[in-house]
């Protein structure tokens, strides 16, 4: 736990920064406006799916509508799809295993299609009105079932999958929660992090963990409250387990106390059986623009942050608020500047099987940095950036209590912005970097406007250096990917061409469909 540290006042206490937290991640905004994004929340048909020539049920599935989908029950759903497999010929089945085999080889993933029993808003406006995807969390439970979370108007659904990707049964569904923060899959359920209603001076939500077990709720445990003086109006978090306890780390609010008004984070332990145990910090990073968590088979969870006051990315493992902690990127982390630098503000953090770390995200960089000499804290840093549009960062660590060396690029275009950045484990020397690209990008404030021009999916080796040009594939990667016990990266995303010409000025439109994507190295 950090003490108190408002020996100063500077950007924190900006109107403007408080109410971002609570537009970007709230749900309840985005569901009753109205739809701004143009683009068709149709089938994606060019989606390497039909071009690797999977399966029957997916190709089955990819071929309906989103809206004659929407109206089958879950369970007609995938009893349908299970019989569509099961009467695959063999010599299809042949050419799909051949198709498949080529299309991972070549980083084209195959996908199918899961149909969705109502809708779900697939965009959020972030900061600026900046169009950022409506996260969805895949993960993977020890008995290789999946379980895909998505948010809707009558709250969370969590649609169990097994692990070809095809629904196995109906959604359960979290009501009254208002994000997907973070999820856990286990054989027999889930635990999931996110907002519930909550009685507070700002009248804003509180985080919790819910826990399902074999189809009911467990336990309920809220995380923040009047006790501890917070909200969390937007959790921009992670949620992790590493078999006897999880890690839940998110972005709250000062609602009294030392911390009044102000924006941090809190790294919380709770039990199997959802009691909070001791460890963690009630009161950590300034403004965290970028969550990341990785569980540990003991002691403290490595986490990365994104702090404003100190302005850049740094190791918070252990220590809450990183007056002392290793720097990993110095970043003008004005809000809107590196928000989102971590896609949906979630984080990726992978691990070696040396203990060596890698993350990934959109980098401004730094021409100069130096110590705020208007902060008479000595804490706060000035960091004037090196490009206006944000390039495709990975930051290699030795362990979890040191930064690294310099920062690897694999983007340089000075009028090219990149967002949605992503890293995962790909084989077992290799590392996946994923990213949208906005070519003819105009900057203001942080953001970008600019034309899509794909998702690129990059092969890098544990030392940085690039395995190959980048593909540019119709797939989106746009929430937590899982790895399965063979290596398959899966994730779920809508099934819809974005654009970034302007920004989020209404809400979310919708879809009735979710593409749940496979990529085996």
């Amino acid at each position: 736990m950090t003490n108190a540290r408002r020996t100063t006042t500077h950007r924190r206490s900006s109107p403007r920064r408080i109410a971002r937290k609570p537009l970007a991640g709230s749900l309840a905004v985005a569901a009753l406006l109205g739809g701004a994004w143009y683009a068709t929340a149709a089938t994606d048909n060019g989606d390497s799916a039909t071009a690797a020539g999977t399966s029957a049920s997916a190709s089955t599935s990819a071929s309906a509508s989103p809206e004659a989908a929407a109206h089958s029950s879950p369970s007609t759903t995938g009893t349908a799809t299970a019989s569509a497999s099961a009467k695959t010929s063999p010599k299809a089945a042949v050419q799909t295993a051949t198709a498949a085999k080529v299309a991972t080889g070549t980083l084209s993933p195959i996908s199918t299609t899961v149909a969705l029993v109502t809708k779900f808003p697939y965009l959020t406006a972030g900061y600026n009105n900046t169009r950022e995807w409506t996260r969805t969390t895949t993960a993977v439970a020890p008995n290789g079932t999946l379980r895909v979370a998505w948010p809707a108007a009558d709250g969370v659904h969590v649609t169990p999958l097994n692990a070809a990707g095809l629904r196995s049964g109906a959604d359960t569904i979290v009501k009254g929660a208002k994000e997907v923060g973070g999820l856990v899959a286990h054989n027999d359920g889930f635990a999931l992090l996110t907002r519930v209603a909550d009685t507070n001076k700002w009248k804003e939500t509180a985080a919790a963990i819910v826990r399902y077990t074999n189809g009911k709720q467990t336990f309920r445990t809220k995380l923040t409250g009047t006790a501890s003086n917070d909200t969390s109006p937007g959790l921009d978090g992670q949620l992790t387990w590493n078999g006897s306890k999880y890690g839940a780390y998110f972005v709250v609010h000062g609602a009294g106390g030392f911390a009044d008004g102000h924006f941090g984070d809190k790294l919380t332990y709770i039990s199997a059986k959802g009691a909070k145990l001791s460890g963690g910090w009630s009161w950590g990073c300034s403004h965290n623009e970028g969550i990341a968590l990785h569980a540990e088979t003991s002691g403290a969870f490595t986490s990365l942050c994104f702090d404003d006051w100190r302005s850049g990315l740094f190791v918070s493992t252990g220590i809450g608020a990183p007056d002392v902690a290793p720097v990993v990127q110095r970043e003008q982390c004005w809000a809107g500047y590196c928000g989102g630098t971590f896609p949906g503000r979630t984080g990726d953090l992978v691990k070696s099987a040396s203990g060596r770390y890698a993350t990934a995200f959109a980098s401004r960089g730094a021409a100069s940095a130096e110590k705020n000499s208007a902060d008479s804290s000595g804490r706060g840093w000035t960091v004037t950036p090196r490009t206006s549009t944000h390039q495709v960062a990975v930051a290699l660590m030795a362990n979890r209590n040191s930064g690294p060396g310099k920062a690897i690029y694999l983007t340089s275009a000075a009028g090219t912005e990149n967002v949605n950045v992503h890293i995962a484990p790909y084989g077992k020397d290799r590392l996946l970097v994923s990213w949208e690209s906005l070519k003819g990008a105009k900057c203001a404030a942080g953001t970008c406007t600019g034309t899509f021009t794909g998702t690129h999916l990059r092969l890098i080796d544990w030392n940085g250096k690039v395995q190959g040009a980048d593909k540019v594939v119709s797939a989106r990667i746009s929430g937590d990917i899982a790895v399965l016990k063979n290596g398959t990266l899966t994730w779920a995303y809508a099934p819809v061409t974005p654009t970034y010409a302007t920004p989020l000025n209404g809400a979310s439109p919708t879809t009735t469909s979710l593409r749940i994507a496979r990529l085996t190295p």
